[in-house]
């Protein structure tokens, strides 16, 4: 692809110095909290929503497609929006926007709880995801240009610590609240989160930006990207419903593709481009972009079935299924931090490879499960899971954010954000998708093995869609000798499904652990230091 003259040179070393600032503003551990505040309310809202969507649906009597587009709304605004926040962030000040997400994001939560109707819930969730966009990237841009590259990786791995605790932390909050309080205060707790951010953030944050004098503005640039995401996004999300063979699917994702093909042939020719192609140049920093969709591809596909395994196959809780997965909290814990370590001495050649052969060793130990198994055999594939998405997230986050020159640490955010919410959309369709597939090819003879007679069992096959989320399609009118056939034949149906996902996600981890040893040059490629 021919380029301009400001895409001509090497990507920058990592030699810059953060830049001086006076007070308890030059102390980049208090940047560090700050960032975390904002970081940890984003990454717990996502996977809280999970757990309050059921009542969600049922207090505002809402259709399944529109209880989908609480999800789906957040994940199309907050796609288009991610790498344009970091761009923002560079230009016009990072501490800025960063705090303009923080408000917007506490605002949107609360008006979510307030607004009564499930279209205002979609609308406000929308713009929840907007605001997001503006604060997620500017949280590791922030970072960049406060540590020396020596401690980079460090502050990176504490960063990837409190983006997966989070994350694993929201199955029990969710459930916490919506079984003692109610659905709108899984979007309330945000209030308080938001406060504390906004006030610690104001007072600790230094400003940064790009010191590159006035330019024009790459709005082009943002419009293209805008669409192409929508496109691949929606086509993503939709796969689900829309089935992966239909015209829609992949008519939605061809799309998106092509405008981001025609988004990076126009980056090529503009002075001040939104996504400098140029960052794509270093091996490192592309191989980790891919690493991270596969990370949360893995991370988020995963969770989520879990949960519907212990919730709708073995009957636990909201609360009691959070707290069965707290060895994966604890794990990411510990991972976070090592991952960043192991990371600055050896590099994330090693880090990134060894992280996804744990995730790929977690997804093959789920073959084991069946719908009678004890905890033994679940504990074990969630500390490994835990473990390597840590460590990957740590070392992948360095990869891209480290290798890109201060000026672009936004973008580099935006960036890393943006190819970790693609892998979790991906993630839960693709997956849900595979299961419900073979959900429908064994439904009928897992039935009829469990004792359900032929023709219950093909009445029941239209119940698929339920089983397919783990839900034994009984009623109250069955004997219970009958009910207990059709939970014993529909839970092999589900977890035959299950087989099959962890099967394609474990091979997935290993094509990955194959690409980030090849993609990533031995030594110091990809550390912090």
């Amino acid at each position: 692809m021919p380029s301009t003259s400001v895409d001509q040179f090497p990507l920058p070393a990592r030699t810059e110095a953060p830049p001086k600032a006076a007070g308890r503003r030059s102390n980049a551990w208090l940047t560090l909290c700050a960032v975390a505040f904002g970081l940890f309310m984003v990454q717990l809202d996502a996977s809280v929503v999970a757990i309050a969507n059921p009542e969600i649906g049922r207090e505002l009597h809402s259709s399944t497609a529109e209880l989908q587009w609480v999800t789906n709304a957040y994940l199309l605004a907050l796609a288009a929006s991610l790498i344009l926040g970091g761009k923002l962030g560079d230009r016009f000040g990072r501490r800025t926007y960063y705090l303009t997400g923080v408000v917007g994001f506490t605002l949107a939560s609360v008006a979510i709880g307030l607004s009564g109707s499930i279209t205002g819930v979609v609308a406000f969730r929308a713009l929840q995801g907007f605001f997001g966009g503006l604060l997620m990237p500017n949280t590791l841009g922030l970072l960049r240009a406060v540590f020396p590259p020596r401690k980079f990786g460090m502050a990176v791995g504490i960063w990837a610590m409190v983006s997966a605790v989070s994350t694993a932390l929201g199955p029990i909050v969710g459930g916490l609240l919506v079984e003692n309080v109610s659905w709108e205060s899984v979007f309330y707790v945000n209030a308080p989160i938001g406060v504390v951010a906004l006030v610690f953030s104001a007072f600790v944050l230094p400003e940064s930006r790009n010191s590159t004098g006035r330019h024009r503005f790459d709005l082009p640039g943002v419009v293209l990207l805008a669409l192409g995401l929508l496109g691949v996004v929606f086509g993503v999300v939709k796969g689900e419903t829309w089935g992966w063979a239909s015209a829609g699917t992949w008519s939605a994702i061809g799309a998106g593709l092509a405008v981001l093909l025609v988004f990076g042939r126009y980056e090529t020719r503009v002075e001040h481009p939104l996504l400098p192609m140029r960052l794509f140049r270093n091996r490192a920093l592309a191989t980790g972009a891919v690493i991270t969709a596969l990370n949360f591809f893995v991370m988020l596909g995963v969770i989520f079935f879990v949960m519907l395994y212990l919730q709708n196959v073995r009957g636990l809780s909201p609360v009691e299924a959070g707290v069965r997965t707290l060895p994966l909290s604890l794990a990411s814990l510990v991972a976070s931090p090592l991952g960043a370590a192991l990371t600055q001495r050896f590099g994330a050649r090693l880090t990134m490879p060894l992280g996804m052969v744990l995730q790929a060793a977690a997804c093959f130990g789920m073959l084991t499960w069946r719908t009678d198994s004890s905890y033994a055999t679940m504990w074990p594939p969630f500390i490994a899971l835990g473990l390597g998405v840590g460590m990957v997230l740590a070392a992948s986050s360095d990869a891209i954010v480290g290798n890109a020159p201060v000026e672009d640490g936004g973008v580099a955010g935006g960036l890393q954000a943006t190819m970790l919410q693609i892998g979790g959309a991906l993630g839960t369709s693709v997956l849900v998708s595979l299961i419900s597939g073979r959900v429908d090819a064994t439904l009928r003879t897992e039935l009829t093995g469990a004792g359900v007679p032929a023709a219950v069992a093909d009445r029941l096959e239209g119940a698929k869609d339920a089983v397919a989320m783990g839900v034994s399609p009984v009623s109250g009118d069955m004997s219970a000798q009958l009910r207990a056939a059709i939970v014993k034949g529909s839970g092999e149906a589900f977890l035959n499904g299950v087989h099959v996902a962890v099967v394609v996600t474990g091979v997935l981890c290993v094509v990955g652990a194959v690409l980030a040893a090849g993609g990533v040059r031995p030594g110091r490629d990809g550390a912090a230091g």
